[in-house]
């Protein structure tokens, strides 16, 4: 359904841009909330003059963001934080925000969201970061039933926060760790593919109320990702396994950085894997055929790239 407006909180980030193109594309008029509209000008350009409309709203307001979804047929939310920082505690922003916008977008008379939480939602888990994606799950759901929730595993493309993390290290680290060995598995799901879907949840009647779990043609290990990242980018590099116990060790002391690259909520969710439930709904459900990571990495990678060489295992 073209000429929608469509209310995308977060969509200035990753994820955002690729969905901001796809419904500019056909037709719909967005509205993006973002803390900085003055950072979310790039996003224009996706459609025509006035199609796409940046905003700023106070999310702790629930009567602000009644107003601000007055007049939407579809809201999104892609709103989430890897790692705490200050007032942006997993609880506020992954817990308790979803449930505010859901309950603003039954109150606006808002038709279809979509709310992205993350595969390994458990209200009972060790991790706060699932047990805050599971609890905002939930408070959508309350709010708004006919809602569509989405869990991918890691997601990938230009720009993200997985390959172009580790390639980066690549370059000027001789050796990568692998926490816990390495083992945990991960289903990685291209960026694009992620958005194709979000928009087909919006669309399809029969995603309504559903729970996808979005992920890539494929499962890999830690351990195979960087093997494989390493033979893109054609540099030598030890992999060295670090126990989970060494792991927490670290994370406690690099907690003191302002942007730690470990915390101990990760090293929790590292020691489940990462991947689709068997028999869970996911991309082919939405009529979404998943793309293969080697399809796509290397052409974002080529910066990192040195001469070609052979990864050395520990």
């Amino acid at each position: 359904m073209a000429n929608r407006m469509v209310t995308i909180f977060g969509g200035a980030g990753f994820i955002g841009r690729h969905v901001v193109q796809r419904l500019a594309a056909q037709g719909d008029r967005v509205r993006v909330v973002s803390r900085q509209p003055a950072l979310a000008g790039h996003l224009q350009p996706l459609g025509e003059v006035g199609q796409i409309v940046i905003q700023q709203v106070d999310l702790q307001d629930q009567q602000a963001l009644m107003a601000l979804l007055d007049g939407s047929q579809a809201v999104i939310n892609l709103i989430g934080i890897l790692a705490e920082r200050g007032s942006a505690t997993f609880d506020e922003v992954q817990g308790e925000l979803p449930g505010r916008i859901a309950r603003a977008a039954a109150a606006a008379g808002v038709g279809r969201m979509v709310q992205i939480s993350a595969i390994g939602a458990d209200p009972g888990s060790a991790s706060a970061y699932a047990r805050s994606k599971a609890k905002g799950e939930a408070a959508v759901r309350a709010a708004l039933p006919q809602a569509t929730i989405l869990r991918p595993s890691i997601v990938i493309g230009p720009d993200d926060q997985f390959f172009n993390r580790f390639a980066a290290m690549a370059r000027l680290l001789p050796a990568l760790p692998l926490i816990g060995g390495g083992k945990t598995r991960f289903q990685p799901v291209y960026v694009g593919d992620l958005a194709s879907a979000i928009v087909a949840a919006l669309e399809r009647p029969d995603a309504a109320g559903k729970t996808y779990e979005i992920g890539g043609p494929r499962t890999y290990s830690f351990a195979e990702l960087m093997r494989y990242m390493l033979e893109v980018l054609g540099r030598r590099r030890m992999l060295v396994p670090i126990s989970f116990g060494l792991a927490d060790l670290q994370a406690r002391l690099l907690a003191w950085l302002p942007e730690p690259p470990l915390t101990q909520d990760q090293v929790l969710l590292l020691k489940q894997d990462n991947v689709v439930s068997a028999g869970a709904p996911g991309l082919a459900e939405l009529g979404v055929t998943p793309t293969p990571i080697e399809v796509i990495v290397p052409g974002y990678l080529a910066r990192y790239r040195g001469l070609p060489t052979q990864v050395t295992r520990s």
